[in-house]
């Protein structure tokens, strides 16, 4: 007998589907389904890092002010976290297939429209438009996976998946820094276009859509408006609290409004007929886990990153491509891990790997929390190899966990709330570790600059210079005399020391958190129906 799980309005069969449509020729076969999907992967996965390396040449070349440059990467940011979910349950309602292209076109057309903008402004407006479309294409990307391949290989796929991510993202700094030096920072925009047409001429020859038989039929307009809501109220707080401070009342406000916006969506979720995102999901304590296991790496990957790259350049000295290839150890064992990842997890299942990943991050964690400003690269190069090898099992594992528990009708929603998990850990992970930076830099700044013997600093220096410190730069003053650069960097240099070592730590004791939630989660119940969908 067909046991039945009632999500929302909707009956979910927990009965895996019929058996595997057989490919015929190019279309629909898995692999080739992997390798068209992963063209597009990469192109945003690699716009994410490469444009961070060209930003100061935006700022020269268009005459934009800090603020501009900063709504270059928040309005991306803004725009993907905000969509993700909707852009998945597009996905559900169309098709992933031409979600998929549309996302494809989309991100290629508004990449050259950057590169031929000749304002700030217009950068900032076609970014906005690069990230909703990078937000229907990721979660059709998973879509496509999950409908394609047959339960025994998904996890392998994913696995590659992740691969693709982390080479791509490992280049972004190092490809951008070749071009932008080599080229120009229109370059850095201009290539996503070839890459577009490889991507869309591959996704039209060889992708199939899926749709499962009770792929939702309307769309829940309020639903996405409040979900839209408290996601930009979120991120904006988040995004802000560095300038704004986290005690101030702008800060306290968009959080009331973040949390205001997402209980009204729970309560009208519970009411619509087709829900956005149907609340029975997260009865599932498995995609529950998985999607607050994916918060919590995000916050310590990314919060700890953040301050990794300053570290590398500001304190060593390294060039964007330099410390990009210095980051090698770590994105290298992401790809490497991530494959070998997918096949433990296909033979054991997620459980034991992700509590060994993030058990093996938490170390990494601790151990960069004891990196000096003399550290060398052999030492720092183990460290961040540690963490590669620990973050391989979760990116696949929580991934194949959320997605996999998920209906195949909700398998759009269930990747962009992936993504959006990401996003969300990420930008908390920066915002947090961030405050625990400069809350460091404050307390230290003044009496090792006192310590070091050097002349008393104004408030407003004072300031100024732990502004500076807080990401690495030493406030030398024109014209100082030898010893007296020496003596400013070393405090300087000692001061984010200090405070990064601070931030690793908390960020280490959240993966421990997440080893804890890795626990309660296990194989994807539905991920057996995925390669039986119906083709559209």
């Amino acid at each position: 007998m067909t046991s039945q799980t009632t999500v929302g309005s909707t009956s979910l069969s927990k009965e895996p589907g019929p058996a595997p449509v057989p490919p015929s020729g190019l279309r629909g076969h898995p692999w080739l389904t992997l390798f068209a999907v992963a063209i597009g992967v990469m192109m945003v996965t690699l716009d994410g890092t490469i444009v961070a390396v060209a930003n100061p040449a935006i700022q020269k070349d268009l005459g934009a002010s800090l603020a501009d440059v900063q709504w270059i990467t928040n309005g991306y940011l803004l725009a993907l976290a905000v969509s993700l979910i909707t852009a998945g349950k597009l996905g559900d309602r169309f098709g992933h297939r031409q979600t998929f292209l549309i996302g494809i076109a989309g991100f290629a057309v508004s990449s050259a429209a950057i590169g031929i903008s000749g304002s700030v402004e217009l950068v900032i407006g076609f970014r906005v438009a690069q990230g909703l479309f990078g937000a229907l294409l990721m979660p059709a990307a998973l879509g496509l996976l999950r409908a394609t391949f047959p339960a025994e290989k998904l996890n392998m796929a994913i696995g590659i998946w992740g691969m693709v991510i982390g080479a791509s993202t490992a280049a972004g700094p190092i490809v951008g820094g070749l071009l932008v030096e080599h080229v120009s920072w229109q370059s850095v925009f201009f290539i996503n276009v070839p890459v577009g047409v490889i991507a869309l001429v591959f996704g039209l020859v060889i992708l199939v859509d899926h749709r499962a038989e009770n792929a939702p039929r309307s769309f829940d307009v309020l639903g996405v408006l409040l979900l839209s809501g408290a996601m930009f109220s979120l991120i904006w707080a988040l995004i802000k609290a560095a300038e704004w401070g986290w005690g101030d009342s702008r800060t306290a406000l968009f959080l009331a409004l973040s949390v205001l916006c997402f209980g009204l969506f729970a309560l009208w979720e519970a009411r619509v007929g087709e829900p956005l995102i149907p609340l029975g999901m997260f009865r599932s304590l498995p995609l529950s886990a998985g999607t607050v296991l994916m918060v919590l790496m995000a916050f310590a990957f990314m919060g700890g990153l953040f301050f990794v790259t300053f570290y590398l350049q500001n304190v060593h000295g390294m060039s964007p491509v330099d410390s990009g290839l210095h980051l090698l150890p770590l994105t290298g064992m992401m790809i490497v891990g991530s494959p070998l990842a997918g096949a433990a997890i296909t033979k054991v299942g997620p459980r034991v790997p992700l509590v060994a990943g993030m058990v093996a991050t938490a170390v990494a964690c601790f151990g960069m929390a004891r990196l000096t400003a003399g550290t060398g690269t052999l030492t720092m190069s183990l460290w961040f190899a540690l963490l590669g090898l620990g973050l391989a099992p979760v990116m696949v594992g929580a991934t194949e966990v959320i997605v996999g528990n998920a209906p195949l009708e909700l398998s759009g929603v269930a990747g962009g709330l992936q993504q959006a998990a990401m996003q969300v850990g990420g930008s908390l992970g920066t915002a947090v570790l961030g405050a625990v930076m400069a809350g460091t830099v404050s307390d230290s700044f003044g009496d090792n600059w006192a310590g070091a013997g050097l002349p008393p600093l104004t408030p407003e220096q004072a300031e100024l210079a732990e502004k500076g410190v807080q990401v690495g730069i030493a406030p030398v003053p024109p014209q100082a005399p030898e010893p007296v650069v020496r003596a400013i960097t070393g405090v300087a240099h000692d001061t984010f020391v200090s405070g990064m070592s601070t931030a690793f730590t908390v960020a280490g004791v959240v993966a421990v958190l997440a080893a804890i939630v890795a626990c309660f989660t296990k194989r994807g119940e539905h991920a057996a129906a995925g390669a039986g969908a119906a083709h559209i």
